[in-house]
């Protein structure tokens, strides 16, 4: 048994699109893989706490990682940390310079009614969990150049070394993710 924790980006939920998309297929095409979806909180520590526990509790079998944006850096941590695999959609690099702009203000969620406030403290969280990837067979960086959301030049320079697919235009949501599926699966399950 094997497991996928796709982890959703920042304000999204495990209603996101590629999210639903992922579970759908894995479904049809890998029932065999059980899949992960939490909801996270926009708290950095709620959600290290959260994920760490959830990883914890599905070692030692496989576990693959997914993240988008806010959820690649998560992906990237918890690679780092217990030495998985992980395919990053367009994602977050030091999100600790983009958050202080929502410090202060009343944030929702985009799929659900739920309400956040981000505070300073916040954002030196974020910092805290902010690594280096040093496994660099370990990642396979998705990236599209027509990101509004983020400058895909910094995941690029970050993950140097790493696997990468640069494509030109497209968006952040990464159009046509469900292309890098069975790929992408191949990738997590290579040793």
């Amino acid at each position: 048994m094997a497991a996928l924790l796709y982890i959703h980006g920042f304000l999204s939920s495990p209603l996101s699109f590629k999210a639903q998309q992922t579970q759908a297929w894995l479904a049809a095409n890998h029932p065999e893989i059980d899949y992960h979806c939490p909801q996270l909180s926009p708290y950095p520590a709620e959600t290290r706490q959260l994920l760490e526990q959830l990883v914890e509790s599905l070692l030692p079998q496989p576990v693959y990682l997914m993240g988008s944006s806010l959820g690649g850096f998560w992906a990237t941590w918890l690679a780092e940390k217990y030495n998985l695999r992980a395919l990053l959609i367009n994602p977050a690099v030091s999100p600790q310079r983009f958050m202080p702009k929502y410090v202060g203000m009343e944030l929702k969620s985009y799929h659900t009614a739920d309400i956040y406030h981000l505070h300073a403290h916040h954002i030196e969280e974020i910092k805290s969990f902010d690594v280096q990837p040093k496994r660099l067979g370990n990642y396979w960086l998705l990236t599209q150049t027509g990101d509004e959301t983020l400058d895909y030049r910094h995941a690029v320079q970050k993950y140097a070394g790493c696997k990468q697919t640069i494509e030109q235009g497209g968006d952040h949501a990464f159009q046509g993710f469900e292309r890098y599926l069975e790929s992408g699966l191949a990738f997590l399950r290579s040793t």
